[in-house]
């Protein structure tokens, strides 16, 4: 399904019964499929946006931003679908987008699923993000892909093609995971699949951290304890931020935890029920 804002296409997927949520993929630039959940189809009316400048949507238009452009078609998929109030599920940058939405429409704000997200973007972000991938390549250093892991991770800004950026995502995703090497039968498979397209912005810092207070909506917050980039620090920012919040680390997951940990995921995201 898709409808035209603003002179661009804006695709979506629709599946499950129950309160409508709307799920955000992140990157930004990810395909959407890898955030499907069919145990949340059980509770919810899941509808799984196609973020515009990837899959069936259109590209991003001129002077698109970082967050809010992504905020602007998300409320129009709200007035498109015609209903006054969603949940909204946003995974990594997609919680940007997620938190931004919350703050700019309350009264279109049922409820606030943010997953491995980060209030932040700044220098310090970055950093500890850096300073935890190469604590994962040590740790590891007795498997030899680990090397590349760590290659495709400083190789993102040198992908031109949405193709060379897919294959970069791929070589990288073991870090995305508590246990990749483990289990990597189980998470092979989405890591073959997994799509990138390119996005380029004058800006990708945030900081939302003052902000905060000032989300009514009932709001859980989810996140892996070995998650790399938008670990327990920056959820527990989150839940210091949001009043009311609920906060669940998962103990045994990275960056994916609706596969790492279905059931302890679906257990923290149905508390907004």
């Amino acid at each position: 399904m898709s409808f035209v804002f603003r002179g661009t296409r804006q695709a979506y997927h629709v599946a499950g019964r129950g309160p409508v949520m709307i799920a955000h993929s992140g990157g930004p630039g990810v395909e959407y499929s890898y955030l499907r959940s069919e145990r949340l189809e059980q509770h919810f009316t899941m509808v799984y946006l196609e973020p515009v400048g990837t899959g069936g949507s259109g590209p991003l238009p001129a002077g698109a931003t970082y967050v809010d452009t992504y905020v602007d078609f998300l409320q129009a998929t709200v007035e498109h679908l015609g209903e006054q109030r969603v949940h909204v599920l946003g995974h990594s940058h997609g919680g940007f987008v997620a938190q931004r939405f919350a703050l700019r429409y309350p009264e279109r704000t049922a409820g606030l699923a943010l997953y491995s997200t980060s209030p932040t973007t700044d220098a310090e972000f970055w950093a500890a993000e850096q300073a935890a991938a190469e604590a994962y390549v040590r740790r590891h250093s007795d498997i030899p892909e680990v090397a590349d892991v760590m290659a495709a991770l400083n190789g993102f800004g040198a992908a031109t093609t949405a193709d060379a950026k897919s294959a970069v995502l791929r070589a990288a995703l073991p870090v995305y995971f508590a246990d990749f090497w483990g289990r990597r039968a189980e998470f092979e498979p989405l890591r073959q699949a997994i799509r990138s397209w390119l996005t380029d912005f004058d800006d990708s810092t945030i900081d939302y951290r003052p902000d905060l207070p000032g989300i009514t909506a009932r709001t859980v917050i989810v996140t892996g304890r070995h998650d790399f980039i938008c670990g327990p620090v920056w959820a527990e920012m989150l839940h210091a931020g949001i009043p009311d919040s609920r906060l669940t680390i998962l103990e045994n997951s990275g960056h994916f935890a609706q596969i790492e940990e279905p059931d302890a995921f679906l257990a923290a995201v149905t508390q907004l029920l």
